[in-house]
């Protein structure tokens, strides 16, 4: 199995990075490539990967954090839930709320997941709430006012904001950026979609 890949960023897609290592490149579908972006043909990057054998393809799934591979790997053991349905799970929510979402029983964030019903919701629930212990820190709900659904805020832009500044870019470009966006972005727009039109408007100056 191969469990993790450390090489230069050679290409990022939407939904997977290149890694160069001595030549070859390996295609690793992440959660949010673009995490390594700011690395982009400068420094060795390390994606800790989960080696993922089927009849038709062997594919790589990768991620920045140990924790997030290990909680992908408790994600696909839920009936129901493939590589792919994960990957969409934490693309769509940082893994520290997916965790809160679990063992909270809080149905109404899960099912708002790509890919996640009520019933995978219920099953999640039900398959993970005790095995997560030593995987989530502090969660979005955590730091929620109480009136946070009537303020309209949307909940992917605090985890968007914390991925835009781990590449580097600076508090006030992002509340320029925020000021920019924040009336075209829905309440429940997934962390993902926020991301990218975020990038979009700092890429363009």
């Amino acid at each position: 199995m191969i469990d993790f890949v450390r090489g230069q960023v050679a290409h990022l897609e939407n939904d997977y990075v290149v890694l160069e290592v001595q030549g070859i490149g390996y295609r690793i579908y992440c959660p949010n490539p673009y995490a390594f972006a700011a690395a982009k043909g400068e420094q060795a990057v390390t994606a800790y990967t989960h080696h993922h054998v089927r009849d038709d393809a062997i594919l790589l799934y990768g991620f920045p954090t140990r924790e997030e591979q290990r909680l992908f790997r408790k994600l696909i053991e839920v009936s129901g839930i493939g590589p792919r349905v994960a990957l969409g799970i934490l693309s769509g929510g940082h893994p520290d709320n997916v965790v809160a979402a679990i063992q909270q029983e809080n149905i109404s964030f899960l099912i708002k997941l790509p890919g996640i019903g009520k019933k995978t919701a219920q099953r999640m629930i039900l398959d993970l709430k005790d095995k997560l212990d030593g995987l989530g820190g502090p969660s979005l709900f955590d730091e929620l006012p109480s009136d946070f659904e009537e303020t309209g805020l949307n909940p992917g832009w605090p985890e968007a904001r914390d991925g835009l500044k781990a590449l580097g870019y600076t508090d006030a470009e992002l509340d320029r950026v925020w000021n920019q966006l924040k009336d075209s972005v829905k309440p429940d727009e997934e962390v993902d979609s926020v991301m990218k039109k975020a990038l979009k408007l700092l890429y363009a100056g």
